[in-house]
């Protein structure tokens, strides 16, 4: 699908979307217990990969609405061979959640994914697995999917990089709970992304199961069974938010009003912070779970995004508004991701003449022109990039078309509804 979308002023209501991180944790988690209930799980193509996977492993889920939630009745720690390969499809965060899942299995395990997931790196992840008495092979021998696991996994210790991918530790430390051994975490470089680590944590402990971090990384215990009695609720998503509140920034006629925004461990709410530094009439009432935010000149800023990586399209177009240079440090693993969305942005940015300087692990947004908008862009088949450039045609000049913007169903299936209920114009093509 093609979009074309219009500048537009902005105002009212708007509720965040779940979060994606934390659902794929509590559905993952309810996996793991012998049954569970999740409310307000995050309805997208993502999660629905992560799903399809729980059951593979031997779980039933069944949505009872979104009042009643999702029910999981789980494999209580013990997951199935399944009986056919695990189509990822998109999600980065199943598959590498799930690939520790499978090391606990008696068999193998073959898992899969759309192009862009088979260019994600997985080795480090298969490596451990090696480490913990399994196997983990890339078919192309390159650490990239299709994978096949083989387990079953005892626990123990490894070894692994903080700098490429926080989901490689997540996943150990939801699949370390149920081994006999535990499993701890010896981290070569600084964790890139702790506060998704942090997200992790937190649904273990609502789950009943207890990890900590160490002066040398993270450990779980073994042995531990995932147990919660009470519905297990997911909170609003900050990825999400970011871009209506950049909206809101950029092209409020009166303050925008962002509902559902709930405190958590997510590292993204620091776009509330990034905002007010910037200028921008922001406000977060935690007890009211509610963002109000209206348009003012905003000021370039220099953000490091080491644990914030999906913020980074949203804090590029907000650069291409600023007054100044806006550079975004520290964003080596943003490249990692569906695309490399640094180079993606860099381009888009190039392309409306906007300067940009571009290094390995740097960008900086300078000097627009007069006008913005007119051109049509690329979604790079990214979600997170599809959501910024429709941010950034909302508050240009003149009109721009998107093409792929089907694939924000990966993250926010109801974002152009949204838009548009805001008072934006979007062209469905």
């Amino acid at each position: 699908m093609d979009v074309r979308i219009a500048p537009a002023a902005l105002g009212g209501s708007v509720r965040a979307p779940p979060s994606k991180s934390y659902s794929h944790r509590a559905i993952l988690a309810g996996g793991y217990s012998d049954t569970a209930t999740i409310v307000g799980a995050l309805e997208s193509a993502d999660t629905a990969a992560t799903r399809r996977a729980v059951e593979a492993f031997g779980a039933a889920v069944t949505d009872a609405g979104a009042h009643a939630g999702q029910t999981v009745t789980g494999f209580d720690g013990a997951p199935g061979v399944p009986a056919d390969v695990i189509d990822c499809a998109n999600s980065g965060t199943t598959m590498r959640l799930v690939t520790a899942t499978a090391g606990l299995a008696d068999g193998t395990t073959v898992l899969t994914g759309d192009a862009s997931l088979r260019a994600r790196p997985q080795g480090p992840l298969l490596g451990a697995l090696d480490a913990l008495g399994g196997s983990g092979l890339s078919v192309h021998g390159d650490g990239t999917a299709p994978l096949v696991i083989g387990g079953p996994i005892g626990g123990g210790s490894v070894t692994l990089p903080g700098d490429v991918s926080s989901q490689y530790i997540s996943a150990l430390l939801m699949a370390g709970a149920v081994t006999d051994a535990g499993i701890a975490i010896e981290l070569e470089t600084a964790a890139k992304s702790a506060p998704y680590i942090q997200i992790t944590m937190e649904v273990l402990s609502a789950f009943g199961v207890s990890a900590e971090a160490t002066d040398a990384g993270y450990r779980v215990a073994g042995g531990q069974r995932y147990r919660r009695q009470a519905p297990y609720e997911v909170p609003g998503d900050f990825s999400s938010v970011s871009y209506l509140a950049a909206l809101g920034a950029l092209c409020a006629a009166e303050p925008l009003i962002i509902e559902g925004v709930t405190p958590s461990a997510q590292g993204d709410a620091a776009i509330i912070s990034i905002l007010e530094e910037m200028g921008a009439p922001i406000s977060w009432d935690r007890e009211a779970a509610t963002v109000r935010v209206g348009a003012a000149p905003l000021a370039a800023v220099t953000v490091d995004v080491g644990d914030t990586p999906d913020l980074l399209p949203t804090l590029a177009v907000l650069g291409a508004f600023a007054e100044g240079q806006m550079c975004l440090e520290n964003c080596g693993h943003v490249r990692l991701k569906e695309t490399d969305r640094v180079a993606v942005m860099a381009e888009a940015l190039t392309q409306l003449g906007v300067a940009v300087e571009e290094e390995p692990t740097r960008l900086c947004i300078g000097a627009a022109p007069a006008t913005l908008g007119g051109e049509a862009f690329d979604g790079a088949g990214d979600h997170r990039i599809i959501m910024a450039l429709s941010v950034l045609a909302t508050a240009g000049d003149r009109a721009c078309s998107i093409s792929g913007a089907e694939d924000v169903a990966v993250s926010y299936p109801g974002f152009f509804d949204a838009l548009e209920g805001l008072g934006g114009q979007v062209h469905r093509g």
